[in-house]
């Protein structure tokens, strides 16, 4: 069988010349482009900020958590940079996209299969021989009308948009480290301040009862001291429960079971890190370029564009050149004495399909408005994120400066009073209100501080801080966290 379909296949003389006239008059056709993004579907970006302050400052960008100069965030970061399992789901799907583009590019070059068998007729006057059949089979598509060239275009922008997906998702984890190490950092400084505080209100009890049972006072300054102390002991264990889970929260970032995180935030109780007071911005436009989430937006747009094309190509005729060639003997010897084949350029050109071919345009083209409102509206969220933490790294500097006064003024009222108490000047009703306002502002004061912290991450952050190449990320991942 395989033997009499080679003969109806033998080569042609007119075959060939048929084959290359069809590809030069087709050759004029105009093949569909790379896609591009129309600038005129932006939004309008401003020239200036509107609100935001630009002076000050330039800092280094890429790692800009090193400004704080907290050993544990440096630490955390540099573990999430290579132990975040989500980096590492991204990073394959990074390695997907190279796979995709270059299953794309291979639809340039010709398909080739070999062919091999062995048979034997059966019959009274069959030869007793074996025989022996070689073949192969090449088929090629002729790029025309942009169908292939389309896929390309789409693969490439696919691999582009999925990069930039990677280094922003980088920048979301790096910021968000940063971001629970300083939410810690405030827990545990808030957690000493109510310990410290949980003793002296232990002392002034004490006292209460002693001034009590020497006929100095009544119950009511026990039963008050009694009263400020528990509702101090009743706050401790709900922000060392913060405290562990916000250690936990950081541990599954950096890639790392519960534990060890917890651990170190103990041992290492330092106050919290001042930021820079002020960060120089550059023009948002530049901004823009900065931003990966903006750029990965862009790319899937331009990747979306491509489908639409590619969906439109199926319209377009298919041209498709395909060639056999074989040979069939009684032994290995004379195998390739006889080699016959041939070469068949046809087209394919859709008639009729009941509008389905229609749906997938209309479809694709959705696909490609909702991808162009998504890279606006990533546009529009970049310059709202810059100019919110701008303003709100100003406005926790001048509010940190506040509650540091306010704690100051607390902290000696706290001490007249004590000293006025014992000599009898004022009752214990305004001492214990003058250390609760002690408290409130010392924990005031540590929240504020670690607001200004965050403001600054988060400003570094939406300037487009904080990501490396995906190249750097992904042989960051295959290198694994190093053991500290």
């Amino acid at each position: 069988m395989v033997q009499s379909r080679t003969r109806m296949m033998m080569v042609r003389g007119k075959a060939p010349l048929l084959g290359l006239s069809l590809l030069v008059t087709l050759g004029g056709c105009a093949t569909m482009g790379e896609p591009s993004v129309p600038s005129s579907a932006a939004p309008q970006v401003p020239e200036r900020w509107a609100i935001a302050d630009p002076t000050g400052p330039e800092i280094e960008l890429q790692a800009y958590w090193q400004l704080l100069d907290d050993p544990l965030v440096d630490r955390f970061v540099e573990r999430a940079q290579s132990g975040n399992l989500d980096l590492a789901q991204a990073a394959s799907r990074l390695r997907l996209a190279r796979t995709r583009l270059r299953e794309a590019r291979a639809g340039r070059l010709p398909s080739v299969s070999a062919n091999a068998g062995v048979g034997r007729d059966v019959g009274d006057f069959a030869p007793d021989d074996l025989q022996l059949v070689l073949g192969a089979d090449i088929a090629w598509e002729a790029d025309l009308f942009g169908r292939i060239s389309g896929s390309i275009n789409a693969s490439e922008a696919n691999l582009r948009a999925a990069g930039y997906t990677l280094a922003d998702l980088e920048r979301a984890i790096v910021g968000s480290v940063a971001t629970q190490t300083i939410t810690a950092r405030s827990l545990a400084r808030q957690l000493a301040i109510s310990r410290n505080a949980l003793a002296n209100q232990e002392d002034n009890l004490q006292i209460a009862q002693w001034r009590n049972q020497a006929g100095l006072v009544s119950s009511l300054d026990v039963e008050q001291a009694r009263t400020q102390r528990a509702q101090t002991a009743a706050s401790i264990p709900q922000l060392e429960s913060d405290l562990i889970a916000t250690a936990n929260v950081i541990s599954t970032l950096i890639g790392e079971p519960p534990g060890a995180v917890y651990a170190a935030l103990i041992a290492d109780t330092r106050a919290l890190p001042v930021p820079p007071r002020s960060v120089g911005l550059a023009v948002p436009a530049e901004i823009l370029r900065r931003r990966p989430d903006v750029s990965a937006a862009e790319a899937q747009l331009a990747a979306d564009l491509a489908q639409v094309g590619i969906a439109r190509a199926q319209l377009s005729p298919f041209v498709r050149l395909t060639g056999t060639v074989g040979s069939t003997a009684l032994g290995v010897d004379n195998l390739l004495d006889v080699i016959t084949g041939n070469l068949f350029a046809g087209i394919t050109q859709l008639l009729f399909d009941g509008g389905r071919t229609r749906a997938q345009i209309d479809g694709a083209q959705a696909i490609a408005d909702g991808s162009l409102a998504a890279w606006r509206q990533s546009i529009l969220v970049a310059l709202e994120e810059v100019e919110t933490a701008s303003v709100r790294l100003d406005a926790t500097d001048e509010r940190v400066a506040a509650f540091i006064e306010a704690s100051d003024g607390a902290r000696n009222a706290a001490i007249l009073a004590r000293s006025q108490y014992e000599a009898g000047l004022i009752d214990f009703q305004t001492l214990l209100n003058v250390e609760s306002s002690l408290l409130s502002a010392e924990t005031a004061e540590v929240s504020a501080e670690a607001a200004r912290a965050i403001a600054f991450i988060n400003l570094a952050r939406a300037l487009g801080g904080g990501w490396r190449a995906p190249q750097a990320i992904e042989a960051a991942i295959e290198t694994g966290p190093q053991q500290p």
